[in-house]
């Protein structure tokens, strides 16, 4: 499945802009390990390497890591750069898993 094909999902595509070298992106990672046991299969949750994809890190303007965007439908419904605690990356996946 490509990157597209994935964004354009019915239940939304957490993904996660990171690099290997980004102190603040190692921190996103057990955040995001604990936000995917929290809401299971209602949302995706992706982790994409700027370094390895940096066509797919340039068409959304991705200038930091890591930068967190929320995806339906192939449409961004939030976007974030920076580190996000875990409850507020789970509310704002749950306000759009709701109905």
């Amino acid at each position: 499945m490509t990157f597209d094909e994935l964004i354009q999902s019915d239940k939304p595509v957490l993904v996660d802009f990171f690099a290997e070298w980004c102190g603040p992106c190692k921190m996103m990672a057990p955040i995001l390990k604990d936000v995917k046991q929290e809401i299971g299969d209602t949302a995706t949750i992706v982790k994409v390497d700027v370094d390895k994809n940096p066509e797919a890190a340039g068409a959304f303007h991705v200038q930091g890591v890591p930068t967190l965007i929320l995806f339906k439908h192939g449409k961004v419904l939030w976007r974030q750069s920076g580190v996000v605690a875990k409850p507020g990356l789970v509310s704002v996946i749950k306000k759009f898993t709701a109905g």
